[in-house]
């Protein structure tokens, strides 16, 4: 019997690997026409109104740009009342309420809002979340739970935002498999980081990027002045390595064991029409990151209580080694 060679081994499985993916797009391709029927309806809401950085993060210049963002959200309820989506309205009023505090907020095609979690004027650490597919306004529950979750397990010392500044993908469509929505969303996110660090200059700033927000965040992380760039639940970046992310930060990732992206293939196909995929496993040796535990939970756990992936990103937040085993640190 004839030994295979290595190289030979590696290509048939790349082409496996090239050819399932393949199979996922148009699989996609093909179901969103039948499921994008059962997706919320688009609900139209007024144009909000452009708003200049922050020049300072003071109570004072907070509690404004806290006043706007909100006057914004209730002109959105009165107009998703007045198209007959009482969910949408309902959702919003609760947005409005006093105690949240909101930097900006646009209600049109699914909504983008960047909410705090703390007090951002006094914070050490800021933790700036970058969620993944199917969030939006109608689903906003779990990114904002984590945040609420997150900024408690750091305590008073830290701010959380929740930046959900893009349209993210739907989960089963073939957007979810190219980086054009983390192309759109990228320099967004940088103008946002890079706001924060002049406003707030001796603050220890982190992204946090869950599931496709790890796409967002490669294709954002280039020069950004950030201590922390955190990979959780990721299929990708788009970089071949930590060191293709261009950034100082120290890069660190993390998987739950019953984390489902863990079977999407991690390589890029350049097609005629696109360039699908997002390249190297983030926790994988080859890519280099600083891997830390993140327990048995699945793909929505990682910020849940009692989860070590949520204790682990608090103490990478913090400036402190997680606990339990850390590969590549």
């Amino acid at each position: 019997m004839t030994e295979t060679s290595e190289p030979a081994a590696r290509h048939r499985h790349g082409s496996r690997l090239r050819r399932t993916l393949l199979a996922a797009f148009v699989t996609v391709s093909v179901a969103v026409p039948v499921t994008g029927t059962a997706r919320p309806a688009a609900v139209p809401a007024p144009v909000p109104a452009v708003l200049p950085p922050l020049p300072a993060v003071t109570p004072a210049a907070l509690d404004e740009r806290y006043t706007v963002s909100r006057a914004a959200i209730r002109a959105a309820e009165r107009t998703a009342a007045g198209h007959g989506d009482r969910l949408r309205a309902a959702a919003l009023r609760v947005m409005a309420a006093p105690e949240r505090r909101f930097l900006s907020f646009d209600g049109r095609e699914g909504g983008r809002a960047v909410e705090v979690f703390g007090d951002l004027s006094r914070a050490e650490w800021i933790a700036v979340l970058v969620p993944g597919a199917d969030t939006d306004l109608d689903r906003y529950g779990l990114l904002r739970g984590g945040s609420m979750r997150l900024q408690r397990e750091l305590g008073t010392r830290a701010a959380v935002v929740a930046w959900l500044g893009y349209r993210t993908p739907s989960t089963v469509s073939p957007q979810a498999l190219t980086p054009a929505r983390a192309d759109e969303a990228a320099p967004g996110l940088r103008v946002f980081v890079r706001a924060l660090r002049t406003a707030r200059p001796a603050a220890r700033v982190s992204l946090l990027c869950h599931s496709y927000g790890s796409v967002v965040c490669g294709r954002a992380s280039a020069g950004l002045d950030v201590a922390n760039i955190v990979l959780y639940g990721s299929a990708g970046t788009t970089a071949d390595n930590a060191a293709g992310l261009r950034t100082r930060a120290a890069v660190w990732a993390g998987r739950g064991a019953g984390d489902w992206i863990a079977g999407v293939p991690h390589t890029r196909i350049r097609l005629p029409f696109a360039v699908i995929g997002f390249g190297a496993d983030p926790v994988s040796p080859e890519f280099g990151a600083r891997v830390f535990a993140a327990g048995d939970g699945g793909h929505s756990d990682y910020l849940r209580l009692g989860f070590p992936s949520l204790r682990n990103i608090a103490r990478i937040v913090s400036g402190r080694l997680p606990a339990g085993e850390v590969r590549g640190a």
